[in-house]
């Protein structure tokens, strides 16, 4: 039976309230726990969904390494860096030679890090010199079999060698790692079929995304699933979970309504500004680097890390502003001021918001079909 999304029984509603006054009460503490680098917008790949539209030759040059320590330097003595994870982004974090070196010096400082990569250039020798440097997790995506992972991807051996990757992950004692596969309308009919797979080769750990409409994606409607493969997608995830054979999660992102607590570990909760900053490529301070609109809080290149940390991110940890945005003549203009999941949800996710503060996309809208 397929879940009526708008319909909360009394017992989720009361975990969802709950959930809420611990979100809450997450904002005000707003313990960094979570910081991304955006450690390059090179990447070796083109792929057709990239929020970033990152390029080979992008216009903004790689941060030095010795920069990004410094704003490492600024928080250091104000959380426990062995609480705090730092995770490579990019672009592809990978194309830099010295993701080693900075790693090593997290290591020495006592902060865990990891990475999220493609996989093209990850052979043993590479691994083995990332796990030497002190990496505790990573994250590999692929996109279903080999001809729909690489006509998202754009590159022939894409498939080929994040397959390969992923096997030598599965040999590899002590690392935690995942895969992410953005589920679209090529890959989404063969979704039981690469379950089966992924399974066959070792995967034990699955993310599944639906693509947002932000860079890349923007214009290209061949990447958004229609309304019955939206919803097909999180009956997916929620039967997937009941057999038990792979541990599968939807991605972060959006409020699901009644599929809350079916189709991953936790309530929905935007994390950017709470317990989530990102350190972006110009030196650009935000919340998780999905955010690609301008929600800067300022810049590592003028501002303390710490301090903007402390004392800013307020648009991030009261959502207020996005249900009571009004036009010129005083009426409101977003979709939250009425939505009856406004206590549960609080505007959804800060990624998905564009750089007038205009929500791009409502997952629980279009799971009722109002989009």
């Amino acid at each position: 039976m397929m879940t009526d999304v708008g319909s909360l029984r009394w017992k989720k509603r009361l975990a969802l309230g709950l959930h809420r006054r611990i979100r809450h009460n997450e904002a005000q503490l707003h313990e960094l726990r979570n910081l991304f680098w955006e450690c390059t917008l090179r990447c070796n790949m083109n792929c057709r969904h990239c929020g970033s539209d990152c390029k080979q030759a992008p216009a903004v040059e790689d941060m030095p390494a010795a920069d990004f320590l410094k704003a490492i330097d600024d928080i250091t003595p104000h959380v426990d860096p062995h609480k705090t994870f730092i995770t490579f982004t990019g672009g592809e974090a990978l194309v830099r030679q010295d993701i080693e070196e900075v790693g090593l010096e997290l290591y020495r400082r006592g902060f865990p890090w990891g990475m999220v990569t493609n996989g093209l250039l990850l052979d043993e020798a590479r691994l083995d010199s990332l796990l030497r440097s002190g990496m505790h997790s990573i994250t590999i995506s692929f996109d279903g079999f080999e001809e729909d992972h690489n006509w998202i991807r754009r590159n022939e051996l894409s498939f080929q060698r994040a397959d390969k990757a992923i096997k030598m992950l599965v040999r590899t004692p002590d690392l935690v790692w995942d895969i992410v596969t953005c589920v679209n309308p090529r890959n989404y009919s063969r979704l039981e079929e690469f379950k089966d797979y992924l399974i066959s080769i070792g995967v034990t750990r699955w993310r599944l995304f639906s693509i947002f409409p932000m860079g890349r994606a923007a214009d290209n409607p061949e990447l958004q699933l229609n309304d019955e493969q939206f919803r097909g997608l999180f009956e997916f995830i929620k039967r997937t979970r009941s057999e038990g054979r792979i541990h599968a999660n939807y991605g972060c992102e959006g409020f699901l309504g009644a599929y809350e607590g079916e189709v991953r570990d936790y309530y929905f909760h935007c994390r950017a500004g709470i317990n989530v900053a990102s350190v972006l490529c110009d030196g650009s301070i935000s919340g998780c680097t999905s955010i690609r609109s301008n929600f800067h809080q300022g810049n590592i290149y003028k501002d303390n890390l710490w301090d903007v940390w402390q004392n800013r991110f307020q648009q991030y940890r009261d959502h207020g502003w996005m249900r009571e945005q009004k036009t010129a003549r005083g009426e409101r203009k977003t979709p939250c001021a009425n939505c009856e999941m406004w206590r549960f949800c609080e505007g959804s996710g800060m990624h998905l918001y564009d750089d007038n503060e205009e929500l791009l996309f409502c997952h629980y809208r279009r799971l009722k079909g109002l989009h």
